[in-house]
């Protein structure tokens, strides 16, 4: 039965456009771990030219983080406020 219980667990997915071009996939998730347990953080980047798209997504475990996400006013990296949005 304990499988059945993590089979049901939910995964928060969200949005975060307006990523500057320098931002790597670390660089993504080291900034969402602030707030709480981070699965994966993934930035799109152009497969032909190699360059950030400038958005990304962040999966995340907790309803509690995706919360503290959404309570923060403003979320900034490298000078861009990010737009953040669950998906």
């Amino acid at each position: 039965m304990a499988t059945a219980t993590k089979a049901t667990k939910s995964v928060y997915r969200l949005f975060v456009g307006n990523l500057p071009w320098t931002v790597s996939h670390q660089q993504l998730k080291g900034y969402f771990k602030e707030f709480g347990r981070v699965i994966n953080a993934n930035v799109v980047f152009d497969k032909k030219t190699g360059l950030s798209r400038g958005y990304g997504f962040v999966t995340l475990t907790s309803l509690k983080t995706v919360q503290a996400i959404e309570n923060e006013q403003k979320h900034s990296l490298e000078g861009n406020y990010l737009n953040i949005q669950k998906t």
